[in-house]
């Protein structure tokens, strides 16, 4: 995972995100990666989990994207454990500065309830990953004027 300011490029460290209320940690991508989600789903009570892929084959990929890419909140944490592929989330600081962070395979983040944040592809063009939720009645979201 690199973490960053985007008003000034200055690196941040996941205990900088943690401070900032975003969760991140590497977990790998080996079996052991399975323990450390069911904990986390223990410990923050997600029930559900599905697998989402989007890749230059996925039809409709760039309008699918262009979903994601304006800057929204949710009404639940949007968690993502990386399988594969690399992601960008930029997310609102507390005092409403972006940070960028660029997840990669092993990386899990959450992005907590009523933040606001946005979500790019790399030039890969591909990414897939685990998703946790309590429930999927905080899935539509508002965007930020």
């Amino acid at each position: 995972m690199k973490a960053y300011w985007l008003d000034g490029k200055a690196g941040l460290t996941g205990q900088a995100l943690g401070v900032e209320g975003v969760h991140n940690a590497q977990l790998g991508t080996g079996p052991e990666f399975r323990g450390s989600l069911e904990a986390l789903k223990d410990e923050r009570g997600y029930v559900e989990e599905d697998v989402v892929a989007l890749s230059p084959a996925t039809p409709n990929l760039d309008a699918l994207c262009a979903q994601f890419v304006d800057e929204h909140h949710h009404d639940a944490d949007e968690v993502r454990f990386v399988l594969e592929g690399e992601g960008v989330f930029d997310i609102r600081s507390r005092d409403d500065r972006w940070m960028r962070v660029v997840v990669e395979p092993g990386d899990l983040i959450v992005v907590p309830a009523a933040r606001h944040h946005r979500f790019m592809l790399t030039e890969q063009r591909t990414i897939r990953c685990i998703r946790l939720f309590k429930d999927r009645a905080g899935w539509v979201p508002p965007y930020r004027a």
